[in-house]
């Protein structure tokens, strides 16, 4: 009975901050409604100059096509290559592509004219995604045979057959939620409380140290699943994407984040004597994680080294679980090893936090 009214009374608590339901309210829409169009990493609008010095019909189809396509903005002709490299250097331009004199009589003649294109390469993705583009474009225009016997090529896109990104990071976006729901929220209540002496006045009465420690926790618990829910809604209402396998796997994978992060954030409360130090710290191993996990980049494009900091992130094994279940429709067996390894997390973190919280200076 006594860990029900604590429940209640941290609902109040909860319901009474003007800031904090706000928060768990607007959080989740921004999460679900803004980050996977601005999370995108689909290289387009790229700003394209063209400096045609043949001025034939071959050359001007060629810049038709690249003023047609989706993942460029055609910028211009310039007259000169120097005039084109200009908008380079004030950031007005991407890429130069120098169409050369007599391209159209090369390509009748059956020679191949050497096409230049100059990429900014400060953005090193941006070049090199815009180069290979560009040169797809020119390749086929030189070479329609060969881009005709391309075509015969059939590409099968498993599981995301139209190459949709928020396919892939919408399921990785609700770790993000469950790790500051149930994470940062907590050990911010905590901390929030010893600064304001209330931690006191529950630390002189009866109530023990395992219902104290629930009584923090399972609210936060609560409200992460459903935040959790009403995330899966908006990601079918707003994106058609649901759940290819089985949605309880999603739901036993977000308990085990919600326990393991409920951890780490009773851990740093219990070690913080300020809000200040709290967020600093939570927000430093936050950001670790979810950069080191495979959020946004895959772990294999990593460093040798940084691979095997995955190997101690529960992040990582979250966000391969939900992408396996969520977009590949796993089942339980396919994700046996990260279900291990984040139970693994949740007991070894929720046994630390509980044996570093003191209710009194005697314990």
């Amino acid at each position: 009975m006594t860990l029900k009214y604590l429940i209640q009374k941290e609902f109040i608590q909860i319901r009474r901050n003007a800031f904090l339901p706000k928060l768990i309210f607007i959080f989740p829409i921004v999460i679900m409604c803004v980050m996977p169009w601005v999370m995108d990493m689909e290289i387009r609008n790229i700003v394209v100059d063209v400096v045609d010095n043949d001025r034939s019909t071959t050359s001007r189809r060629l810049v038709h096509r690249i003023e047609a396509s989706d993942y460029f903005i055609f910028n211009g002709q310039k007259a000169t290559y120097a005039e084109a490299m200009q908008d380079i250097g004030k950031s007005e331009a991407d890429i130069v592509l120098e169409i050369p004199h007599d391209y159209e009589r090369d390509l009748i003649n059956g020679r191949q004219p050497q096409v230049l294109i100059a990429a900014n390469a400060v953005n090193g993705t941006q070049g090199a995604m815009g180069n290979a583009y560009l040169s797809q474009i020119v390749s086929e225009s030189v070479a329609p045979s060969a881009a005709a016997a391309g075509k015969k090529v059939s590409a099968l896109y498993l599981y995301n057959k139209h190459l949709n990104y928020k396919v892939f990071m919408i399921p990785a976006l609700m770790g993000i939620l469950m790790m500051m729901l149930c994470g940062f929220l907590p050990a911010l209540n905590i901390v929030g409380e010893k600064e304001a002496g209330t931690i006191e006045q529950i630390n002189v009465t009866p109530v023990s140290k395992w219902n104290f420690i629930l009584a923090k926790l399972i609210p936060y618990w609560i409200i992460g699943i459903v935040v959790l829910t009403f995330c899966l809604i908006l990601a079918w209402a707003l994106y058609g994407i649901t759940c290819q396998g089985n949605l309880l796997l999603v739901y036993l994978m977000a308990i085990l984040m919600a326990l393991t992060f409920s951890g780490i954030g009773l851990i740093i409360s219990n070690y913080s004597d300020t809000m200040q130090q709290a967020m600093f710290v939570m927000w430093f191993i936050v950001v670790i994680l979810m950069l080191m996990s495979g959020l946004f980049t895959p772990v294999r494009s990593m460093p040798d080294w940084a691979q095997k900091t995955t190997a101690i992130n529960p992040m990582h094994y979250f966000i391969d679980a939900v992408r396996t279940v969520f977009v590949r429709g796993g089942d339980i067996t396919s994700i046996r090893f990260q279900l291990v390894m984040l139970t693994l997390f949740a007991a070894g973190m929720d046994t630390w936090a509980v044996r570093s919280y003191r209710k009194n200076s005697k314990q």
